[in-house]
């Protein structure tokens, strides 16, 4: 179970890092049917102002934090799903329990989740190069390809890749990138 960590304000990349550490998990926006606190809800950096084009400071930085935190501290941080779909960063130590919890064989997903965590497997890829690869561009199949996706990642069988110079998500197998992890698991 989280910890509810104290209520200092967070400006920086590095008082992220630090909540994340000692909450052990947060949510990225803040959600209250996930029950978790969330960086939205700590981080004292102004919206976007009226008459300002884009998402303002705040969401800005929020977002790429929830990448940066994980690529300067992969020994440390953790990116990824959560049941519900929601966005989360945790601590490794918090990732090794949930992993525990959570995890779920490629057999046991989906056939679609199946398909692409076996295009996954053979090379890192980003989410727009697997959406074109399986055909998967326009909807009804965009939505099935969006949900399959999150189930891979829900059920920990994907993760991010955790380079700081990936623009877009770039997917690997988890087991490949959290090898101690996967392996000391039951």
């Amino acid at each position: 179970m989280p910890c509810k960590p104290r209520q200092t304000r967070v400006r920086t990349l590095e008082q992220a890092a630090a909540y994340v550490r000692q909450a052990g998990i947060c949510g990225i926006f803040s959600d209250g049917k996930a029950g978790l606190p969330s960086l939205w809800d700590i981080v004292d950096l102004p919206g976007r102002q009226p008459g300002e084009k884009g998402w303002g400071e705040k969401i800005t930085s929020i977002w790429h934090w929830k990448n940066k935190l994980p690529a300067l501290h992969p020994d440390e941080i953790f990116y990824g799903k959560i049941p519900g779909g929601y966005a989360v960063l945790m601590t490794l130590e918090h990732l090794s329990i949930h992993y525990q919890a959570t995890h779920r064989p490629i057999r046991a997903c989906s056939p679609l989740a199946q398909k692409l965590y076996a295009a996954i497997q053979l090379d890192p890829v980003t989410t727009g190069a697997l959406r074109k690869e399986m055909e998967m561009t326009r909807r009804p199949e965009r939505t099935r390809f969006d949900q399959a996706l999150q189930e891979l990642q829900i059920t920990l069988n994907i993760v991010r890749r955790n380079d700081p110079s990936d623009k877009n998500d770039t997917w690997v197998p988890f087991s490949e990138q959290y090898v101690e992890i996967a392996r000391n698991t039951p």
